[in-house]
Protein backbone atom coordinates (compact mmCIF):
# COMPACT_ATOMS: atom_id res chain seq x y z
CA UNK A 1 0.00 0.00 0.00
CA UNK A 2 0.77 3.38 -0.37
CA UNK A 3 -0.43 6.32 0.73
CA UNK A 4 1.02 10.07 -0.09
CA UNK A 5 -0.57 13.04 1.85
CA UNK A 6 -0.98 16.60 -0.22
CA UNK A 7 0.85 18.17 1.85
CA UNK A 8 3.26 16.98 5.13
CA UNK A 9 2.60 20.08 7.00
CA UNK A 10 -1.20 19.73 6.51
CA UNK A 11 -3.09 16.29 6.84
CA UNK A 12 -5.90 17.59 4.45
CA UNK A 13 -5.91 14.90 1.16
CA UNK A 14 -4.07 11.69 0.31
CA UNK A 15 -3.73 9.39 -2.19
CA UNK A 16 -4.18 5.82 -1.28
CA UNK A 17 -2.58 3.02 -3.97
CA UNK A 18 -2.04 -0.63 -3.93
CA UNK A 19 -1.65 -3.68 -6.27
CA UNK A 20 -2.71 -5.87 -3.46
CA UNK A 21 -5.62 -6.67 -1.59
CA UNK A 22 -5.41 -5.12 1.73
CA UNK A 23 -7.17 -3.38 4.48
CA UNK A 24 -7.28 -1.38 8.10
CA UNK A 25 -9.64 -0.80 10.49
CA UNK A 26 -10.56 2.98 10.93
CA UNK A 27 -12.16 5.26 13.66
CA UNK A 28 -11.86 8.92 12.01
CA UNK A 29 -11.54 11.82 14.40
CA UNK A 30 -12.47 14.23 11.17
CA UNK A 31 -15.38 12.92 8.31
CA UNK A 32 -13.53 11.93 5.39
CA UNK A 33 -14.68 11.54 1.72
CA UNK A 34 -13.19 9.33 -0.55
CA UNK A 35 -12.88 9.06 -4.06
CA UNK A 36 -12.32 5.69 -5.34
CA UNK A 37 -10.27 5.99 -8.73
CA UNK A 38 -9.58 2.54 -9.98
CA UNK A 39 -10.46 -0.86 -7.88
CA UNK A 40 -12.54 -1.49 -4.93
CA UNK A 41 -13.36 -0.29 -1.44
CA UNK A 42 -15.45 -2.54 0.60
CA UNK A 43 -16.44 -0.42 3.90
CA UNK A 44 -18.00 -3.18 6.68
CA UNK A 45 -19.67 -1.44 9.47
CA UNK A 46 -21.44 -2.51 11.93
CA UNK A 47 -24.86 -3.20 10.15
CA UNK A 48 -24.17 -4.14 6.71
CA UNK A 49 -21.05 -3.89 4.25
CA UNK A 50 -20.94 -1.44 1.47
CA UNK A 51 -18.91 -1.46 -2.18
CA UNK A 52 -17.43 1.66 -4.03
CA UNK A 53 -16.03 0.87 -6.94
CA UNK A 54 -14.23 2.78 -9.68
CA UNK A 55 -16.30 6.19 -9.73
CA UNK A 56 -18.02 6.49 -6.65
CA UNK A 57 -17.41 8.59 -3.44
CA UNK A 58 -17.97 8.01 -0.31
CA UNK A 59 -18.86 10.18 2.71
CA UNK A 60 -17.33 8.54 6.31
CA UNK A 61 -18.66 10.06 9.16
CA UNK A 62 -16.30 11.12 12.04
CA UNK A 63 -16.20 8.72 15.45
CA UNK A 64 -17.91 5.42 13.36
CA UNK A 65 -15.72 2.70 13.28
CA UNK A 66 -15.53 0.76 9.96
CA UNK A 67 -13.07 -2.25 8.87
CA UNK A 68 -12.02 -0.66 5.17
CA UNK A 69 -11.12 -3.30 2.81
CA UNK A 70 -9.43 -2.22 -0.47
CA UNK A 71 -9.04 -4.74 -3.55
CA UNK A 72 -7.46 -4.56 -7.35
CA UNK A 73 -10.16 -5.09 -10.06
CA UNK A 74 -10.52 -5.39 -13.44
CA UNK A 75 -6.09 -5.71 -13.79
CA UNK A 76 -5.87 -2.31 -11.98
CA UNK A 77 -4.49 -1.34 -8.94
CA UNK A 78 -6.60 0.70 -6.22
CA UNK A 79 -6.30 3.84 -6.29
CA UNK A 80 -8.19 6.74 -4.28
CA UNK A 81 -8.28 10.25 -3.30
CA UNK A 82 -8.72 10.84 0.82
CA UNK A 83 -10.06 14.18 1.69
CA UNK A 84 -10.31 15.04 5.36
CA UNK A 85 -12.79 17.94 6.44
CA UNK A 86 -11.69 19.15 9.67
CA UNK A 87 -14.40 19.09 12.02
CA UNK A 88 -13.83 22.87 13.36
CA UNK A 89 -13.72 24.03 9.76
CA UNK A 90 -16.96 21.64 8.83
CA UNK A 91 -18.10 23.42 12.22
CA UNK A 92 -17.42 27.16 11.22
CA UNK A 93 -19.08 26.36 7.72
CA UNK A 94 -22.51 25.86 9.67
CA UNK A 95 -22.10 28.51 11.97
CA UNK A 96 -22.75 30.76 8.77
CA UNK A 97 -25.72 27.95 6.91
CA UNK A 98 -28.39 26.25 8.42
CA UNK A 99 -28.44 22.34 8.03
CA UNK A 100 -31.45 21.08 5.82
CA UNK A 101 -34.59 20.63 8.60
CA UNK A 102 -35.71 17.80 7.33
CA UNK A 103 -32.59 15.80 7.95
CA UNK A 104 -31.96 14.75 11.01
CA UNK A 105 -29.22 14.01 12.87
CA UNK A 106 -27.40 10.67 11.43
CA UNK A 107 -24.37 8.89 11.87
CA UNK A 108 -24.51 6.19 8.51
CA UNK A 109 -21.97 6.95 5.88
CA UNK A 110 -23.08 8.44 2.38
CA UNK A 111 -22.67 6.85 -1.45
CA UNK A 112 -22.12 8.91 -4.32
CA UNK A 113 -22.21 7.93 -7.82
CA UNK A 114 -19.90 9.53 -9.93
CA UNK A 115 -20.38 13.02 -10.64
CA UNK A 116 -18.63 15.88 -12.71
CA UNK A 117 -19.04 18.08 -9.87
CA UNK A 118 -17.26 15.57 -7.40
CA UNK A 119 -14.48 14.77 -10.07
CA UNK A 120 -13.99 18.37 -10.86
CA UNK A 121 -13.45 18.67 -7.30
CA UNK A 122 -10.57 15.84 -6.51
CA UNK A 123 -9.21 17.07 -9.64
CA UNK A 124 -8.40 20.20 -8.64
CA UNK A 125 -6.49 18.96 -5.45
CA UNK A 126 -4.39 16.33 -6.69
CA UNK A 127 -1.95 19.18 -8.51
CA UNK A 128 -1.02 20.05 -4.71
CA UNK A 129 0.12 16.43 -4.28
CA UNK A 130 3.98 18.50 -5.27
CA UNK A 131 3.63 21.07 -2.69
CA UNK A 132 6.63 21.27 -0.07
CA UNK A 133 5.17 24.51 1.71
CA UNK A 134 2.22 24.30 4.29
CA UNK A 135 -0.91 24.83 2.34
CA UNK A 136 -2.69 28.82 3.73
CA UNK A 137 -5.37 28.44 6.07
CA UNK A 138 -7.41 30.75 3.83
CA UNK A 139 -7.16 28.10 0.85
CA UNK A 140 -7.89 24.75 2.91
CA UNK A 141 -11.10 26.99 4.49
CA UNK A 142 -12.00 27.60 0.84
CA UNK A 143 -11.85 24.21 -0.16
CA UNK A 144 -13.87 23.38 2.66
CA UNK A 145 -16.56 25.48 1.89
CA UNK A 146 -16.39 23.88 -1.69
CA UNK A 147 -16.42 20.29 -0.41
CA UNK A 148 -19.71 21.12 1.41
CA UNK A 149 -21.48 23.26 -1.26
CA UNK A 150 -20.90 20.58 -3.23
CA UNK A 151 -22.03 17.52 -0.91
CA UNK A 152 -24.82 19.65 -0.14
CA UNK A 153 -26.04 20.41 -3.20
CA UNK A 154 -25.93 16.55 -4.34
CA UNK A 155 -27.47 15.20 -1.32
CA UNK A 156 -28.98 17.00 1.08
CA UNK A 157 -28.73 13.95 3.58
CA UNK A 158 -25.20 15.42 4.02
CA UNK A 159 -26.11 17.66 6.67
CA UNK A 160 -27.12 14.86 8.86
CA UNK A 161 -23.62 12.88 8.76
CA UNK A 162 -21.71 16.48 8.86
CA UNK A 163 -23.66 18.90 11.05
CA UNK A 164 -23.43 16.00 13.96
CA UNK A 165 -21.16 17.71 16.78
CA UNK A 166 -22.48 15.61 19.54
CA UNK A 167 -18.91 13.67 21.62
CA UNK A 168 -20.03 10.06 22.05
CA UNK A 169 -21.83 9.58 25.39
CA UNK A 170 -21.99 6.76 27.81
CA UNK A 171 -23.87 4.10 25.46
CA UNK A 172 -25.21 0.31 26.15
CA UNK A 173 -21.45 -1.45 26.16
CA UNK A 174 -23.12 -4.93 25.80
CA UNK A 175 -24.78 -3.53 21.95
CA UNK A 176 -22.12 -1.60 21.25
CA UNK A 177 -19.58 -4.57 21.41
CA UNK A 178 -21.95 -6.84 19.81
CA UNK A 179 -22.27 -4.96 16.80
CA UNK A 180 -18.82 -3.47 16.44
CA UNK A 181 -16.06 -6.30 18.01
CA UNK A 182 -14.57 -7.09 14.63
CA UNK A 183 -13.40 -3.92 13.49
CA UNK A 184 -10.08 -3.66 14.65
CA UNK A 185 -9.25 -0.74 16.81
CA UNK A 186 -7.63 0.09 20.22
CA UNK A 187 -9.58 -0.36 23.66
CA UNK A 188 -8.56 2.74 24.08
CA UNK A 189 -10.88 3.81 20.77
CA UNK A 190 -13.43 1.61 22.25
CA UNK A 191 -13.60 3.29 25.39
CA UNK A 192 -14.32 6.61 23.90
CA UNK A 193 -16.58 5.33 21.77
CA UNK A 194 -18.87 3.74 24.21
CA UNK A 195 -18.24 7.34 26.51
CA UNK A 196 -16.27 5.89 28.91
CA UNK A 197 -12.45 6.41 30.74
CA UNK A 198 -10.05 3.37 29.72
CA UNK A 199 -10.56 2.17 32.85
CA UNK A 200 -14.43 2.41 33.55
CA UNK A 201 -14.56 0.49 30.29
CA UNK A 202 -12.67 -2.53 31.40
CA UNK A 203 -14.21 -2.94 34.76
CA UNK A 204 -18.31 -2.49 33.08
CA UNK A 205 -16.54 -4.83 30.28
CA UNK A 206 -15.29 -7.41 32.69
CA UNK A 207 -18.79 -7.53 35.05
CA UNK A 208 -21.01 -7.40 31.47
CA UNK A 209 -19.31 -10.47 29.69
CA UNK A 210 -17.24 -11.95 32.93
CA UNK A 211 -14.00 -11.84 30.33
CA UNK A 212 -11.12 -9.36 29.62
CA UNK A 213 -11.80 -7.38 26.30
CA UNK A 214 -8.72 -8.89 24.60
CA UNK A 215 -9.74 -12.52 25.50
CA UNK A 216 -13.57 -11.92 24.54
CA UNK A 217 -12.84 -10.12 21.35
CA UNK A 218 -10.61 -12.72 20.36
CA UNK A 219 -13.25 -15.52 21.28
CA UNK A 220 -15.75 -13.22 19.20
CA UNK A 221 -14.42 -12.65 16.32
CA UNK A 222 -13.06 -16.69 15.79
CA UNK A 223 -16.82 -17.84 16.42
CA UNK A 224 -17.53 -15.38 13.09
CA UNK A 225 -14.66 -16.72 11.26
CA UNK A 226 -15.88 -20.62 12.54
CA UNK A 227 -19.02 -19.63 10.87
CA UNK A 228 -18.19 -17.96 7.39
CA UNK A 229 -15.58 -20.82 6.83
CA UNK A 230 -18.59 -23.38 7.73
CA UNK A 231 -21.47 -22.05 6.69
CA UNK A 232 -20.41 -19.92 4.22
CA UNK A 233 -17.59 -21.69 2.66
CA UNK A 234 -15.58 -18.37 2.28
CA UNK A 235 -11.58 -18.71 2.50
CA UNK A 236 -9.41 -17.81 5.22
CA UNK A 237 -7.30 -15.06 2.75
CA UNK A 238 -10.81 -13.39 1.91
CA UNK A 239 -12.00 -12.92 5.71
CA UNK A 240 -9.56 -12.21 8.31
CA UNK A 241 -9.42 -8.64 7.71
CA UNK A 242 -13.26 -8.65 7.94
CA UNK A 243 -13.05 -10.39 11.51
CA UNK A 244 -10.69 -8.17 13.07
CA UNK A 245 -7.34 -10.01 12.59
CA UNK A 246 -3.86 -7.80 11.43
CA UNK A 247 -2.80 -10.37 9.29
CA UNK A 248 -3.32 -14.24 7.76
CA UNK A 249 -0.46 -15.56 9.65
CA UNK A 250 -1.76 -14.49 13.21
CA UNK A 251 -5.65 -15.42 12.25
CA UNK A 252 -4.46 -19.18 11.54
CA UNK A 253 -2.62 -19.33 14.68
CA UNK A 254 -5.25 -18.26 16.75
CA UNK A 255 -7.73 -20.27 15.31
CA UNK A 256 -6.16 -23.59 15.14
CA UNK A 257 -5.16 -22.57 19.32
CA UNK A 258 -8.92 -22.35 19.80
CA UNK A 259 -10.77 -24.93 17.33
CA UNK A 260 -7.59 -27.51 17.38
CA UNK A 261 -7.51 -27.65 12.84
CA UNK A 262 -6.15 -24.74 11.07
CA UNK A 263 -8.81 -22.63 9.09
CA UNK A 264 -7.81 -24.62 6.00
CA UNK A 265 -9.42 -27.54 7.62
CA UNK A 266 -12.73 -26.21 7.40
CA UNK A 267 -12.42 -23.80 4.14
CA UNK A 268 -11.23 -27.35 2.19
CA UNK A 269 -14.37 -29.33 3.23
CA UNK A 270 -16.95 -29.90 0.76
CA UNK A 271 -20.38 -30.14 2.31
CA UNK A 272 -22.60 -33.64 1.73
CA UNK A 273 -26.16 -34.49 1.78
CA UNK A 274 -27.69 -33.17 5.39
CA UNK A 275 -29.73 -35.90 7.31
CA UNK A 276 -33.22 -35.64 7.36
CA UNK A 277 -35.12 -33.47 10.26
Amino acid sequence: MNVKQLNRHADLVAVCSGDQRYGNEKTFADSVLVSVLAGELKVVQANRTHYCGAGDTVLLPHNQPATLLKYPKDGLAYRAVLLSLPTALVRAYYSKHTPAPTQPAGRGLLLFPKSPLLQSLFASLVPYLELEHRLPESLVAVKITEVMEVLRSLDPRSDGVLADFAEPGKLNLVEFMEANYMVNVPLATFSYLTGRSLTTFKRDFKKAFQLSPQRWLTQRRLALAHYQLAEKRRKPVDLYLEVGFENLAHFSYAFKKQFGYPPTALAGQVRGPQPAA
